[in-house]
Parts: structure tokens; C-alpha cells; sequence
């Protein structure tokens, strides 16, 4: 029997595609309908900023706090020093503490667009788990806490089998991250009543262990629910693009670069990703994604449109697409693309070359890759194709910005200071 949940959040991540697993969907529902349920997602500060990979996790507090529950964003400055070897082939490095606190100030400015926090009975809640974690007594937490894990159940667990059946290092450190992380849950229950940790389904042995540990410390009732690994209908991980992660702070990447990566999703992942990622109603996302030929494209712009505005702001993605049809429709330059600024002293007297610019606009990667796409023919300069790898523009040729081309999707802008 299919189920039909009554509460209006587990309604929302059924029909839009959220839930993989659950501990107890239907005890779970009851516990939402019988009044605002505190519920969490904890997140590494591993990098100044999250990518979209997180953006499941970050919708899911949103929607928990609009269905009229309370989420907590844990920042994990205790675990992050250790390192969780969910879903990783090799051991994270560690990071000095002072880098990791760091992180833990600028990722939060993306949760405060997602989420409202304040001190509301349904505001959402900043918490590092350094709080409690920096502070613990070794000895005790064994004899308190490790007491309830056995090695048996731990080996059992994906994040762990998977590394150890490849053979691949997992360290000690690693190794007690689930006891962490289940601690986590058993603390946030404590100090904030607690009773819902939610993830992506490579923690589901840590979300089960949490919630166990619960029970088995405290005899009460928590809950973990797991979201589906997304990934694009060409096989690319969530979050990535060919020139690497596709990060959500606007120092990390441009406003126009993540607005193209929502509009170039495969034309399968359109009416998915509107579901996920927007709060259009469901049949108009499924509308839009039956979609096909020219119009399909519009219902990329739509999603492009109301992720970035979301993330970036209103502004950005009226900017963003302003530049694209600019750049794509009309052929022109378009103001707003990713510029790369050049001081007179970055431009020799002969004249700096082509594949140096395209290494520098981020259009390339390396000189072997500019060459490589040069030979290839799908470098452009002003949208005239390239050929001479070794070509040279001085100071007179960039006296007006110039366009550089990478394919068909992806330019930039070159300047040069007056």
C-alpha cells in the first residue's frame, strides 16, 4: 500500500521527490501533525562555500521551516576536524581550526537566504557542534557513548564497507566520525528538543545510528530521513561541470556562470530539477518539463531564473539572463559576463598570448587545455574562431574589452586597465 502522508512537509517531499528513506514515515508524520517538529541537517565547513550538490539539504530546512517546523543548520566545527568518510575514496585532509572557522562564517551566508533564523518557536537555529564536541572528555564519551556501537554493526554500514571493500585507507579518525555524528543527534535533542535529522542517503548509517542512540541513552523517539544522491541525466555528479564544483557564494563564482549551469541542464532533468529546487506549484514544474524543442529551452531560463534568484538574488538573475540573451540571441558582448581585468604591467610590449588569457578567464584549466581547444577549433575571439595557438594581442588590441569563447556555452571578457 502506497503511503499518503497527512502532514503538509513529508506531503511536500513526497510529491516532490525528496524522501529515500525513512526511519518511520508513518510515526514520523504523526509526530508532524501534532505540532512544529525541530529537525536538523548537519554540514561540513570543508570549503568557503557549499556547491549545488548541497542544495537538496539546504531546501529541505527551507521546507521544513515553511511547513511550520523549526530547522537547525549544525555547522560542523567539531566533525569537520576529523572528517566524514561517507561517499569519499580517500582520507580528507585536515584542516587548520582557523580555516574552518572561517568557513563556517561565509557558508552561513547562504542558509540566511534559504532560512529565516531568529528566536521564534519555528525560527531556525545556528549551531556548531564545536560547541560540545571541543569539550568532550575521551574516556567518558567511550564508556557513555561507544558502549552502544559495535564494530559488527559499523563494518555493516555502506560508508564504511564501500572504502574497505576497495581496499582503500580508512583512518581511526574517520572511523569515529558515526559516533560523532550520532552524538550530534543526542546533543541537539538535549539542549533543543530535537527529533529529526535529515541527509543525503550516504548518511544513512550515520542518521540510523543517531537515532538509535537516542533510544538506547535517553528512551526516546527521534527520527532520520534521507534524501536521493541527485544526479543529472548525462550521468555528471549534482554540483559539478566540467570546469569543477559549481559553488553557491558569489565570491566563489559568478552570479552569470551559476545562472548558465541551471540553464544548460540536460533538457530529462528540467521538470526534476524545477520540483527540487523551486516552489512552483507541481503541475506547472511537470508542465514545463513534458516541454519540448525551442520552448523547453524557456523552461530551462524559468529554472535558471528562480534558482538564482533565490540564491543570488533578484537582481543577479535578471542580470544573468540579460547577459545571455545579449551573448547568445543578438551576438553581442554582454556586460555582465565573467571579466578578467589586466593591469598595463600584465601586458608585455610583443603582447600576452591567447592561451594565457584563456587560462586566466578560467576558460581553460591549464595551457595544455587552451592549446588543445584552440587546434580543435572551438576557441573564439569576439566570435571569430581561433586557430593560431601562439597568436598575441598587446595593449592596442585590448584597448576595448574582447570577448573569448569556449564552445558555444561559456565566454568571458578580457580588459585592460586605462
Amino acid at each position: 500500500m502506497t503511503f499518503r502522508p497527512r502532514s503538509e512537509f513529508l506531503h511536500v517531499m513526497t510529491t516532490r521527490g525528496f524522501i529515500a528513506d525513512c526511519t518511520d514515515l508513518e510515526g514520523l508524520d504523526d509526530r508532524l501533525r501534532a505540532g512544529p517538529v525541530t529537525g536538523y541537517i548537519g554540514f561540513d565547513l570543508t570549503a568557503p562555500s557549499l556547491h549545488i550538490g548541497n542544495l537538496v539539504q539546504i531546501t529541505l530546512l527551507r521546507w521544513l521551516q515553511k511547513t511550520g517546523n523549526r530547522p537547525i543548520t549544525l555547522m560542523g566545527g567539531g566533525t569537520t576536524k576529523v572528517g566524514d568518510p561517507s561517499g569519499k575514496d580517500e582520507m580528507r585532509r585536515i584542516l587548520p581550526v582557523a580555516q574552518i572557522e572561517a568557513n563556517a562564517d561565509t557558508i552561513h551566508q547562504v542558509f540566511a537566504k534559504y532560512v529565516d533564523y531568529g528566536e521564534g518557536p519555528t525560527d531556525a537555529m545556528r549551531v556548531n557542534n564545536a560547541d560540545w564536541l571541543d569539550e568532550l572528555r575521551y574516556i567518558d564519551f567511550l564508556r557513555d557513548i561507544g558502549r552502544h556501537f559495535t564494530i559488527n554493526r559499523m563494518l555493516a554500514f555502506e560508508s564504511v564497507k564501500s572504502r574497505l571493500d576497495r581496499e582503500q585507507a580508512l583512518s581511526f579518525i574517520e572511523f569515529n566520525y558515526m559516533l560523532l555524528q550520532s552524538y550530534d543527534f543526542l546533543e541537539l535533542h538535549r539542549r533543543y528538543g530535537c527529533a529529526l535529522q535529515m541527509g543525503g542517503s550516504d548518511q544513512w548509517g550515520n542518521i540510523v545510528s543517531g537515532a538509535d542512540l537516542i533510544r538506547r541513552v535517553d528512551g526516546a523517539e527521534a527520527f532520520g530521513l534521507t534524501t536521493p544522491l541527485v544526479t543529472r541525466a548525462d550521468g555528471k555528479k549534482m554540483g559539478k561541470s566540467a570546469e569543477g564544483a559549481v559553488w553557491l557564494n558569489e565570491d566563489a563564482m559568478s552570479a552569470y556562470d551559476f545562472w548558465q549551469w541551471w540553464r544548460n541542464v540536460p533538457d530529462a532533468d528540467v521538470g526534476r530539477f524545477l520540483r527540487m529546487f523551486t516552489e512552483l506549484p507541481v503541475a506547472e514544474c511537470d508542465r514545463l518539463g513534458a516541454l519540448g524543442g525551442q520552448e523547453i529551452n524557456e523552461a530551462k531560463v524559468i529554472l535558471a531564473n528562480e534558482v538564482t534568484a533565490r540564491c543570488r538574488g533578484a537582481e543577479a538573475a535578471t542580470a544573468a539572463e540579460a547577459t545571455a540573451r545579449e551573448v547568445f540571441e543578438k551576438g553581442g558582448i554582454g556586460e555582465d559576463l565573467p571579466t578578467l581585468t589586466l593591469a598595463p604591467a600584465d601586458v608585455p610590449e610583443g603582447g600576452i598570448t591567447l592561451v594565457q588569457l584563456f587560462v586566466r578567464s578560467g576558460l581553460a584549466s591549464s595551457g595544455k587545455e587552451a592549446r588543445r581547444l584552440i587546434a580543435e577549433g572551438g576557441a573564439r575571439l569576439d566570435d571569430v574562431a581561433l586557430t593560431d595557438a601562439g597568436a598575441l594581442l598587446d595593449a592596442a588590441a585590448l584597448a576595448g574589452p574582447r570577448k573569448l569563447s569556449a564552445g558555444r556555452k561559456r565566454h568571458a571578457l578580457v580588459k585592460l586597465e586605462a
